[in-house]
Order: C-alpha cells, then structure tokens, then sequence
C-alpha cells in the first residue's frame, strides 16, 4: 500500500479545559502545548485509519513539536499531518498546526502499526 503523502486533520476548539493552567503544563489561559501535541497525533491517526487491515491501529511513538504562538480560549487548533516516511510497520509524518491567525506549531511524529488486540494484552500484563 503507498501511503506516502496521505493526510489528515484533527480540530480541536481551546476551552478552558484544555489550556496550560488547566492540564497543568503551565499558569496561562491559553492553549497547552500538550493538547496541540494531541491535534497533531489525532490528525496523523485521521491519515492512516482507513488504510489500516481491521484490527490494527498505530500508536505514538516520538514527537518533536515547536510551539511557535499561544493560542486563546475560543480559537481553534486546526492539525493537519502528512506521511512523508513508512518503512515497515513505522509510518512518519510532517505536522503543522495553525489557529485562525495563522501557524502556531510544527514538528514531527512517528507511529508504530500494532495489532489492537496483542497490545491491550501486552499492556494488562504490565498491571502488578
């Protein structure tokens, strides 16, 4: 399967809930940088969902992200992620997130393609 080039997008709206003061990564009402990481992996799993086989999914791996311009309440983050590397079950993708002003953060992200099921399992067995 080619799956170079394929993107996705994921928008998220920044509530109160979802700013640094609130998820605890900072003192600001803006949006947190965690949460513009989680737009970036939700548009690169929008990118590959509908190539998977039924029972795989990927998971995160590695991000790098710059968090170029805070975001406020009641803007929307607009994450937009495109596969530029897929080596085996390892696909990168190149992201960029804007809000209605412009550009707000970039980076890279790598997901791992995994068996669903085998992973939850493999996961229960690390509970003590």
């Amino acid at each position: 399967m080619h799956t170079i080039g394929l993107t996705g997008t994921c928008r998220l709206e920044v509530t109160p809930a979802r700013t640094a003061a609130a998820v605890g990564s900072g003192t600001l009402a803006v949006c947190a940088t965690p949460v513009v990481a989680a737009a970036a992996e939700g548009a690169a799993v929008a990118a590959l969902v509908a190539h998977l086989a039924q029972g795989a999914t990927t998971v995160g791996t590695r991000i790098t992200l710059d968090h170029i311009a805070a975001t406020p309440v009641g803007m929307t983050v607009t994450a937009t992620a495109e596969v530029i590397r897929h080596e085996g079950r390892t696909y990168e993708f190149r992201f960029s997130c804007c809000d209605e002003s412009g550009e707000i953060a970039r980076g890279t992200h790598t997901r791992v393609e995994v068996d669903s099921e085998r992973f939850m399992a493999k996961a229960a067995r690390r509970l003590p």
